[in-house]
């Protein structure tokens, strides 16, 4: 027996959303910050924001073995179901089968929707032992499916792989996060081909070409005739910073793929180019991203949700030069980004107690 959501949900998930990966709030001595993770939840839903993901790589890996992922996600689990509008609940799980599950079971009991199943750090599965775990926690809960590219983890998975992830009943979305058009197209046409593909909902993860893979009508021929895909939404670290912005982003991208004329779409392309660029900034592109979660914080401490950068491993932190780019691309694209609506809501989100 596979695990469903709700139709309301269901249907968001469907239309597309922006689901920020959410960040981890750190005082100076790296321990966690209850009053700012809350206010990030909150910013988020406030924001506009379908849902949020936690216990993902924004979240860092790490919150496991200093023993709080339970907490984390007990937290904005908390934020969410006191907001006024419903949001969709993303935990992440990550190691092989018992893990996953029991990660996908501490979920469900803390009231999230669905797990997005992280392949990472499991060099010794091969593609069918990676599909029995998938199936074992579909069960548990809707699973969101996760292309992470191997820059930062990941791996080469085939068109194979993913055609028959997209027949496992319990898949109802897959995060495409290859960085890596040859592999996004592997996934949309193996969705297409799926018998069960018309039930999946595709997520761009692909964080340096967010626009382009939201804009994009992926026709794709199965048994002869042209059947097209949309990637509706994206579930992202990028959207974990300036998201108002990105939810005004989604909103028009969907007003183009309805009737946009050739001046909107060449538009929207042009967005998507500077867009890329802030994000090369922030996920510290140039050094292998190295500084990818420390650039997140950056911005989000700049604009006081954050009281600092701190990470959870004391070696982690910015790259030379990294904030000077990152304080570049604000001043370069102020059209993507939030600051005045923070500013506006910050004393709020920062209030005590649930919901506050």
């Amino acid at each position: 027996m596979f695990a469903t959501l709700p139709d309301d949900l269901h249907r968001r998930l469907g239309d597309g959303v922006v689901i920020p990966a959410h960040p981890l709030a750190l005082d100076a001595g790296r321990h966690l910050d209850e009053r700012r993770q809350r206010a990030l939840t909150r910013y988020y839903l406030d924001a506009g924001a379908g849902g949020v993901a936690v216990g993902v790589h924004t979240t860092q890996f790490a919150i496991r073995s200093h023993g709080l992922l339970e907490r984390v996600l007990r937290l904005a689990a908390e934020e969410a179901h006191a907001h006024r509008a419903a949001a969709l609940l993303v935990a992440g799980a990550v190691g092989p089968r018992e893990q996953a599950v029991a990660e996908a079971e501490l979920a469900r009991d803390l009231g999230y929707h669905m797990v997005l199943l992280s392949p990472g750090g499991l060099a010794d599965h091969d593609e069918e032992r990676l599909l029995a775990r998938a199936r074992a926690v579909a069960e548990v809960l809707p699973v969101f499916g996760f292309y992470l590219q191997p820059a930062v983890g990941g791996r080469v998975l085939s068109y194979d792989f993913w055609r028959a992830f997209a027949e496992i009943p319990g898949v109802l979305a897959i995060k495409i996060a290859p960085f890596d058009r040859y592999r996004t197209l592997d996934v949309v046409r193996a969705v297409a081909h799926a018998e069960r593909g018309d039930q999946i909902a595709l997520y761009t993860g692909n964080d340096d070409a967010i626009v382009a893979d939201l804009l994009t009508p992926f026709d794709v021929v199965v048994e002869g005739r042209a059947v097209r895909r949309w990637i509706v939404g994206g579930l992202l670290g990028q959207w974990a910073v300036w998201t108002r912005a990105a939810v005004a982003l989604l909103e028009r991208v969907k007003r183009a793929r309805h009737g946009g004329d050739g001046v909107e779409l060449l538009a929207l392309l042009a967005l998507g180019a500077r867009l890329t660029d802030a994000n090369a900034a922030v996920f510290d592109a140039a050094n292998g991203y190295a500084g990818v979660i420390a650039g997140v914080h950056e911005v989000l401490r700049s604009q006081g949700l954050l009281e600092g950068i701190w990470c959870l491993d004391p070696d982690e932190g910015l790259s030379p030069g990294q904030a000077e780019a990152i304080e570049r691309v604000r001043s370069d694209h102020p059209e993507l980004v939030d600051d005045d609506f923070v500013r506006q809501g910050l004393a709020r989100w920062l209030g005590h107690g649930v919901g506050a």
